[in-house]
Parts: structure tokens; sequence; C-alpha cells
């Protein structure tokens, strides 16, 4: 992540995710990504993969967070397949952290403060099935602690609109195209990077009460 957070932008050119790439690359074999010694995973799909990244990557206690494809129908998933929406799956990231220093609950909660969960099909200007929100769970738990939070937020009338969250149960993960991870680190320039990520993770920053590296 190095000096990652202190990329600032004056340009006022709005992009899309979906735009930003051309190259053209092999997916990844699905599941070959193993937690290390005690660690858990997370599964989580809020928009744009490359944001989700700078999100989770950000938290004490997460080691990793790998931009994937997750909640479809085809086995051999990639970027072009899936940004047409014809596949089922959503942008996704695979969270990788120590449960001794992040909860679930931690993650849950950083989830839903770092997207809009009330707009179907859509984060900002990146619009499609492919950029909808769900969280996966792997356990009854996890599934009790999403539903927690949804009612949480809904109680506090946290949003106008109602939350419009997928909860699913996990099912397979797979890894998107080599140049998707990292995303944001690699190419600071990139116009959405600065004019979106960017400034989506530091109002995320702002106002989530968590425990930043």
């Amino acid at each position: 992540m190095k000096n990652l957070f202190l990329i600032l932008s004056l340009s006022f050119v709005f992009t899309s995710c979906a735009q930003q790439t051309s190259t053209k690359t092999e997916v990844k074999e699905e599941n070959k990504i193993p937690a290390a010694g005690s660690e858990a995973i997370a599964t989580f799909a809020e928009g744009c993969f490359w944001h989700s990244e700078l999100v989770f990557q950000s938290l004490v206690g997460v080691r990793d967070a790998v931009s994937g494809y997750v909640g479809g129908t085809d086995p051999n998933p990639d970027y072009e397949k899936v940004s047409t929406g014809s596949t089922g799956h959503a942008e996704t990231v695979e969270v990788y952290y120590d449960p001794s220093q992040i909860s679930y609950e931690t993650l849950v909660k950083a989830f839903f403060a770092s997207q809009d969960p009330t707009t179907l099909n859509r984060q900002g200007n990146d619009a499609g099935t492919e950029y909808r929100s769900i969280a996966f769970y792997r356990t009854k738990e996890e599934k009790q602690i999403i539903e927690a939070e949804i009612k949480r937020l809904t109680d506090e009338k946290k949003y106008a609109n109602k939350i419009v969250t997928e909860v699913k149960p996990f099912t397979v993960f797979y890894p998107a195209e080599d140049y998707h991870q990292e995303y944001i680190e690699n190419n600071p320039g990139n116009s959405y990077v600065k004019n979106v990520s960017i400034p989506d993770f530091l109002e995320f920053k702002k106002t989530f009460k968590g425990n930043f590296k």
C-alpha cells in the first residue's frame, strides 16, 4: 500500500471501473490461494473490486484482499465476460484476516460503511449486475452477523432507502486476472483511481471507526 493513501488529484474526469482496462490475460485457477496459519477468509462484493481491496487492506488484522468473481454460473469467468453482465458473477474480494486482531463483525461493518448498500446493481458510476452488493457467508454465525448489521442500520434509519445488499452462501471464488490485483497501488495515475477510488477511500477512512494501519 506504500504511499497509496497520499495520492490526490485536481482532475474532474469521471469514469467507471469497467472502462479502465484493455489488457487481457489468463484468469488464475479457482481457489488456489490458501489461508495462512490461523487466518480466516471473508468474501464481499461492493462494486469495483479495486476499491474493495483498498478498503479492507487498510484495516489492522487484514493481510490481503484478492480481487475476483463470485455469485454467477459461468465456470470460467474473465473480466470481459463478467463486464457484460451475462455470467451472473459480481466483482468480489476475498479478505484474508486474523480473527485475533479483527473480527468478522468489524469486517461486515466496514463492508457496509464503504459503499451505498441501497443502490441496486450500482455503485457510483459503475452500473450493472457485476457491481451489485453481496455479503457472502460460510457459516450460520456469519449469516447472523450480516443480517444483524442490516437490521441495525435499518432500525437506525441510516439510509433513506431500503438496503438491497444480497446475503448469499459462499460457493466458488474465481481470482481475477493478475493486472487487477493491487490495481490502485500499481496504477496511481489512472483517472478512475485518482477521481473515484482514492476520494471514496478517504471518505471511508474519515467516517469509519476502525483500526487502520
